[in-house]
């Protein structure tokens, strides 16, 4: 276990140094993180295929740092502590060279907008203006077609000259509050448990046609599961995040391996398209697998896995050796302990909420991919199914529904204190 934490602690760092590297122009982000928030009031887009402005109105001026990413493409611009006050729905839709964009908190005192375009593009020109009489200030981004060796050969580029002149960077507070997170102290005796509330920030994950966005609606439940875990005052507990804000893939299996969790809970709300809406409802319980238990399963698995992409990293894929070794321990070592618990979730829960016709699932989740600890994924309900939605939104259904899983996390802890 120590030789995979130092080896993911590598590669922590290995992404940590890619971000610093990578990418168009940049400038340092503002030092003050507590500094009164700049706010972005609107949004839009111009232009065409042959060239696309974005242009983001703001209450004052700030700094900024652009890059791009492929594969997806992408332009990602970094801005310090942002509050972002646009109207709901705003980059839905595309125009020119970019398909649609989003905002949001990455981490605390940073914020990112993330523009996906339709192929290989170039930064053109950035910059900010600066407020004039009734005019707010305005980031200005454009944007132009080129091709892929044209793109692979830039970005070249700019990480070999970004090596021959390396700069001191400060601790992001991205890493800062990593660090906060993940640090690891000794146990004191009462199991731990790590409750998962999925997407954040940047990444709202499903979102119901009443404007209902799944990574609210499990925060609030991930709240009020915390509540109730704690009147048993048996457990010490840990959210993985108690804001809007985005947490990594990967860093949350990493808060929950070096808090010595004795259990990982993940919670999502899923949606489902239009046609099928009506129909589908109810919750499900996931486990790992390598390969998903249905095609719903791996399709889930995959969207949900997709986060990462959505606010804008490009980390690479765990090495086949790793990676294999992870999955492999996984199922062999704690697969029988997650499927045991996910059968006294079904059991507690049932008759509080109503479940999907496949109640217990498995698929690849990269959240679930912990060597050590029982994990679980939840989809509470179905965003896209108005009766399952307004149970989601109802606090007497979270108070029930977490009470049911706070006596299966109490029975499971009790029958196996070793987690």
């Amino acid at each position: 276990m120590n030789l995979l934490s130092s080896r993911y602690g590598y590669f922590l760092i290995g992404v940590w140094l890619v971000f610093q590297l990578v990418g168009g122009a940049s400038v340092v982000l503002a030092k003050d993180q507590n500094a009164p928030s700049t706010v972005a009031k609107d949004a839009r887009l111009g232009g065409d295929a042959a060239r696309t402005r974005f242009v983001a109105d703001l209450s004052k001026t700030t700094d900024y740092r652009i890059f791009t990413l492929s594969d997806p493409y992408r332009v990602i611009i970094d801005l310090p502590n942002v509050s972002f006050k646009l109207p709901q729905g705003l980059g839905n839709r595309g125009k020119g060279l970019v398909s649609a964009f989003r905002y949001g908190l990455f981490a605390p005192g940073k914020s990112r907008i993330v523009i996906d375009v339709v192929g290989p593009v170039h930064v053109e020109q950035s910059f900010v203006l600066k407020a004039k009489g009734n005019t707010p200030a305005k980031l200005v981004v454009d944007i132009v077609p080129t091709d892929v060796a044209n793109f692979e050969r830039r970005q070249r580029e700019l990480y070999q000259k970004r090596q021959k002149k390396p700069k001191a960077v400060e601790k992001t507070s991205l890493d800062k509050a990593i660090q906060r997170l993940t640090k690891t102290g000794k146990p004191k005796g009462r199991p731990r448990i790590v409750i998962d509330p999925g997407h954040g920030g940047l990444d709202p994950g499903a979102v119901s046609v009443r404007g209902s966005k799944e990574k609210d609606i499990v925060l609030a439940f991930a709240k009020v599961l915390n509540t109730e875990l704690k009147r048993l005052k048996r457990y010490d507990i840990k959210l993985t995040r108690s804001v809007d804000v985005f947490v990594p893939l990967q860093e949350r299996v990493k808060i929950a391996e070096n808090y010595n969790a004795a259990l990982f809970i993940s919670l999502h709300a899923d949606s489902i398209s239009r046609r099928l809406a009506s129909r589908t409802r109810g919750a499900t319980i996931y486990t790992l697998s390598k390969e998903g238990s249905d095609k719903e399963a791996e399709a889930i698995a995959k969207k949900e896995n997709s986060s990462n992409i959505l606010a804008g990293l490009d980390l690479p894929p765990e090495s086949s050796e790793v990676g294999g070794i992870l999955l492999d321990l996984t199922m062999r070592e704690t697969k029988n302990q997650s499927l045991k618990f996910a059968e006294y979730a079904v059991e507690r829960m049932s008759g509080k909420t109503k479940f999907n016709n496949n109640r217990m699932r498995s698929a690849n989740f990269v959240v679930l991919r912990s060597a050590v600890i029982p994990s679980v994924l939840i989809e509470l309900g179905y965003l896209s199914n108005s009766k399952d939605e307004k149970l989601l939104r109802s606090k007497k259904w979270q108070r029930s529904l977490a009470k049911a899983l706070a006596k299966a996390v109490d029975k499971f802890l009790q029958d196996n204190p070793g987690g």
